[in-house]
């Protein structure tokens, strides 16, 4: 598997957008992170609710178990105090119910905020760089045979521009078909050069090494 192209211009090219892309979605995360962490602050009232009616609560409870032990007008007592003390536990499950919808809240949008950058990069840059490493691991294998050679030859023929073609030969596919040896390596080398890609030892070094 062919992951870099061999030239250093466009090899650098590619690292380079590589540790972009790694830098991006490190970003996106540590982005996602301090987003929970601010949203998640909306849970603090909601938390000190739960916390002050629970023990406003558990308070008045106490209180009107003491009363309903008075003579007489205890039971009286007790009922609306225990009542107060049920109303109390009633707003503490109101704070609690705030304080996870804040945090579930939280949590997904913390997700969209890491997941959907990451994504739409992704999505872009992967077809890419599967695209270059398909063609250049198929490239690879075919510029170390003579046969291979003859296909990225012709590959070159119907796929590069003519004015490239022109300067190597005036008759690039009579060429070909007639086995003209330095042509087909000639065409070879362009079309390895193109998806950057160095000739093989099969190209002779004249042609390798002449700029097309």
């Amino acid at each position: 598997m062919k992951l870099y192209a061999d030239t250093p211009a466009r090899r650098s090219r590619q690292i380079f957008g590589d540790l972009w892309v790694v830098a991006w979605a490190v970003f996106s995360v540590w982005l996602a992170t301090m987003v929970f962490d601010v949203t998640m602050k909306l849970a603090v009232p909601g938390r000190k609710m739960e916390s002050a009616a629970t023990t406003m609560g558990e308070k008045l409870r106490d209180a009107g178990n003491s009363v309903d032990n008075v003579p007489m007008v205890g039971d009286k007592l007790a009922k609306p105090i225990s009542g107060a003390g049920g109303a109390a536990d009633s707003l503490a499950d109101a704070g609690r119910s705030q304080a996870e919808a804040v945090h579930t809240f939280a949590w997904w949008l913390a997700i969209a905020v890491a997941i959907v950058p990451i994504v739409m990069v992704l999505s872009m840059y992967i077809p890419l760089r599967m695209r270059f490493i398909r063609r250049a691991s198929t490239h690879a294998r075919l510029r170390d045979t003579e046969a291979g050679i003859d296909l990225l030859a012709l590959r070159a023929i119907t796929g590069q521009p003519l004015t490239v073609l022109d300067d190597i030969t005036d008759d690039p596919a009579g060429d070909w078909r007639s086995g003209n040896l330095p042509v087909i390596r000639a065409l070879a080398a362009v079309e390895l050069r193109d998806i950057g890609l160095k000739p093989s030892a099969i190209v002779t070094p004249r042609l390798a090494d002449d700029p097309l």
